[in-house]
């Protein structure tokens, strides 16, 4: 099924935009700036799929909006083309990582300007060529020179399949996000970013921005931030110590036993010689276990007794110390104080290991087991009767002013780990030196440039680290023989700065121009998948509030106001996947349909923000409406283009006309703010409907006429942009107008006057069957509308000889009669 409108027009709509130079973007334009962005798409495959249309086609129709609406908008695209699958490729197939990247590059470059959308193509960003990455290792060597890069020795996470380390953010239920393989903890020298520098501002600034409520509460989760209270316990016959974090301090007197960490540094020190080889053997069990595995509710407390007691702080009575894999290392001190009589947890412990459970005497009843009926009542001293927030207060102070404790806040967030043992990546940009240690290379030498002739195999071990005429290079300190560095960069560093670059992308001595960039920045609208909820958007954040306090940016946020897109499923309503056989590519529709039809079926067939399954059948339903809107156009230039066909002026039908007009423009313009596509092209259906309906009363004027049609043309333009831009220019050669773009119009706004009417059409029914349409005041009683219904000659021949039961009238909008 073809619809009248062509792919030709699609080609040249797009060939008039390019001319015209339409979405040039101008940084001294006068306009009010709104930066629109779309998260920049991974050139993993070499085809844009359905749910990059979803993303960008969608969101480039709000621009458009926007950009008729009076606003200087910037929309660049580009890709974010480093990582593991290009290399992975490579050592399957022999084809190297940037051959294969750059060819997808233009095959998704040369679609994505099919899609027709106003994309600032001139401001494009490519993360794995030298001119950008020479900038993300800048801003690498800042944040070194800043004290927020270091590297360390310390347990990380290692996907034995991609055979790298990866953040915390990149394991979900310990396995690799990218490919589900489970996680195994190793011991490595790895580079970090000092993120958590960073974490109370992280948390306080989400309630400042329009975001979703669920991806500020991830974020809010994965920081943790808690404000609780450090307890320094010390330990009996030594002259060592450990500190505690709690939340609930004012548990503290029921305290009866202390746990630590299997990894804790102390516990081989305090064990006793009876206890060493179980605690030693225990330690090395619970090294083969991950972490979602320990802290896991489900999971059977295990645990050894070290054969050490702890003092208390207050009471001073000793605690035995156990260790327990219950407990983590990298969560809070690695230390926890057992209150078995207000913690799930440590009462299971309890009873298992017939610990004593100690009940403390406090006001706050609520958060006490029901099952700690036995436990032993503790006086908590001048701590009785106190409320628990009370409690806490003044707890903290009596062991601030002993020395043994202090407020403290403290957070679930680690230092982001950026190492990765891969090749395609940026290099990280520092030398090691036998002499002089690590050394950063100087920023004239910079970029460090990934070596082209590289060997990939599938042995595990980075072709980087193989390859000597990369490795082998001299120390800029000393001149003497060193190594480079052959770890790359998380490809998630590229991506979290990206947005900054677009807009002064060919600068070459520089990053950016930082009064472009604060004069653009923060972006006004950014959209992408949730699925980044606590990477990339955690990272764009901390790279934002780094520099700005280094000094080259002067505002806080990067994006101000974020959606997510739902996800575009197969026919057979699973996520699509080659595997699965239920891709769908946009290709073979634009070829058969046109570009208009595919952007307009995914705009109404779904929610934008949830998504939904996709269906052919409802394209060719779109494509039927956009051949009756086509059909509707050309009557009306048939009309207009000979005007002795052009009747009487009907005021009933102008009216009319007017509100529906209107209205649509209120409700579209209101909607399409919220990026509710659906409902703007659902109202622009029912315009449609009246506009035909005015059409066929053979009572309109030239005049009347084509400012209706020039105003449905700059309506549909955002929502279907090459048809609304090929029919806006033959309106406008009617007259002999010089053709210009449409979207170089205002966009219709609402008048308030034709948004009331005096009259309105209401249906009568009788028995639910619609007989007749009236019209009738606005503000008449339902008394004075039932007798208008029964007097109408239409209603009064088919309820004579019959009698009437009820009627029932609902105001302005329907009158049912009941008759039998």
């Amino acid at each position: 099924m073809n619809t009248g409108y062509s792919v030709k027009i699609d080609k040249d709509s797009q060939k008039f935009w390019e001319d015209q130079e339409i979405s040039k973007f101008d940084l001294n334009n006068e306009k009010e700036k709104l930066y629109v962005l779309e998260m920049f798409s991974y050139p993993s495959g070499s085809n844009l799929h359905a749910g990059h249309w979803f993303n960008f086609g969608l969101v480039d129709s709000y621009a458009r909006y926007k950009k008729m609406s009076g606003f200087n908008v910037f929309q660049p695209m580009g890709f974010d083309a480093f990582g593991l699958p290009a290399e992975n490729y490579a050592i399957k197939t022999g084809i190297h990582p940037k051959d294969s990247t750059m060819k997808n590059i233009d095959t998704m470059r040369l679609q994505l300007k099919k899609m027709g959308a106003l994309f600032n193509f001139e401001n494009e960003v490519v993360t794995c060529t030298p001119d950008y990455y020479k900038w993300t290792q800048w801003i690498f060597l800042k944040l070194y020179e800043n004290n927020l890069a270091y590297r360390e020795n310390a347990p990380v996470n290692f996907c034995p399949s991609c055979n790298t380390v990866l953040a915390n953010e990149q394991v979900i239920d310990n396995c690799c996000e990218r490919c589900s393989t489970e996680i195994e903890k190793k011991n490595l020298t790895q580079w970090f970013f000092k993120i958590t520098n960073y974490a109370d501002e992280l948390v306080n600034k989400l309630d400042s921005l329009d975001w979703p409520d669920k991806t500020k509460s991830m974020q809010k989760n994965w920081i943790g931030r808690s404000f609780g209270t450090i307890v320094n316990f010390s330990i009996d016959n030594s002259n060592k110590n450990f500190n505690v974090f709690t939340t609930r301090v004012d548990t503290l007197m029921g305290v009866s036993y202390v746990v630590l960490a299997p990894e804790h540094n102390l516990v081989l020190e305090i064990t006793t010689k009876d206890n060493l080889n179980k605690v030693k053997n225990y330690i090395e069990e619970s090294s083969k276990q991950s972490e979602i595995d320990r802290l896991s509710s489900s999971r059977e407390k295990t645990g050894v007794f070290t054969g050490s007691y702890a003092i208390h702080p207050i009471t001073n009575k000793k605690i035995p110390i156990w260790i327990s894999n219950y407990v983590i290392s990298t969560y809070g001190t690695g230390a926890v104080m057992a209150v078995p009589a207000h913690d799930e947890r440590d009462f299971e412990f309890a009873t298992k290991f017939n610990l004593p459970i100690n009940k403390v005497i406090t006001n706050n009843k609520e958060d006490e087991l029901p099952m700690t009926k036995k436990g032993v009542l503790i006086n908590s001293l001048q701590f009785n009767s106190l409320s628990s927030d009370e409690a806490k207060d003044k707890i903290t102070k009596y062991l601030e002013s002993i020395g043994k404790g202090s407020f403290k806040t403290t957070f679930r967030l680690r230092d982001w780990l950026i190492s990765r043992q891969r090749y395609w990546g940026a290099p990280i940009p520092i030398v090691h030196c036998d002499d002089c240690g690590i050394v950063p290379v100087p920023y004239t030498s910079l970029p460090v440039e990934l070596p082209y002739n590289i060997k990939f195999n599938a042995n595990g071990k980075s072709p980087l680290e193989e390859c000597s005429e990369f490795k082998e290079t001299t120390c800029p300190k000393c001149n003497k023989k060193a190594k480079r560095e052959t770890d790359t960069l998380d490809t998630f560093v590229c991506s979290s700065w990206y947005y900054l670059r677009y807009v002064d992308p060919k600068n070459n001595d520089a990053p950016f121009d930082s009064n472009k960039v604060n004069k653009m920045l923060p972006v006004d609208k950014y959209v992408g998948g949730p699925e980044h909820a606590c990477m990339h958007l955690l990272y764009a954040r901390f790279i934002t509030k780094a520099l700005r306090d280094m000094g080259y940016l002067n505002f806080d946020e990067p994006f101000t106001s974020l959606t997510h897109q739902g996800l575009i499923l197969g026919p057979d309503g699973f996520k699509m996947s080659k595997s699965r056989g239920n891709t769908i590519s946009p290709d073979k529709y634009i070829e058969e349909y046109g570009s208009d039809v595919f952007r307009v079926y995914l705009m109404f067939a779904f929610t934008y923000t949830e998504g939904g399954a996709w269906s052919d059948d409802g394209i060719k339903s779109i494509c039927k409406f956009i051949n009756r809107s086509e059909r509707l156009i050309n009557k009306s230039l048939d009309i207009l283009r000979n005007k002795n066909f052009i009747f009487d002026y009907d005021k009933e039908a102008h009216e009319e006309l007017l509100f529906a007009l209107n209205t649509s423009i209120k409700m579209i313009t209101s909607d399409i703010e919220q990026l509710q596509f659906n409902t703007c092209i659902a109202h622009f259906m029912k315009l449609t409907n009246q506009f035909s309906k005015y059409l066929n009363t053979n009572k309109i004027t030239y005049d009347v006429l084509k400012d209706l049609l020039l105003n449905y043309l700059k309506i549909f333009a955002p929502f279907a942009p090459h048809f609304s831009e090929y029919y806006f220019g033959i309106v406008k050669e009617l007259d002999n107008e010089a053709k210009t773009s449409v979207f170089l119009e205002e966009y219709p706004k609402a008048d308030e006057k034709y948004l009331t009417r005096d009259q309105v059409e209401i249906a009568i029914q009788i028995n639910g069957k619609i007989k007749t349409k009236i019209y009738v005041d606005t503000n008449s009683s339902e008394e004075e509308i039932k007798n208008i219904s029964l007097s109408n000659n239409d209603i009064i021949n088919n309820i004579t000889g019959k009698t009437i039961v009820k009627v029932i009238v609902i105001q302005n909008r329907l009158v049912n009669i009941v008759v039998k």
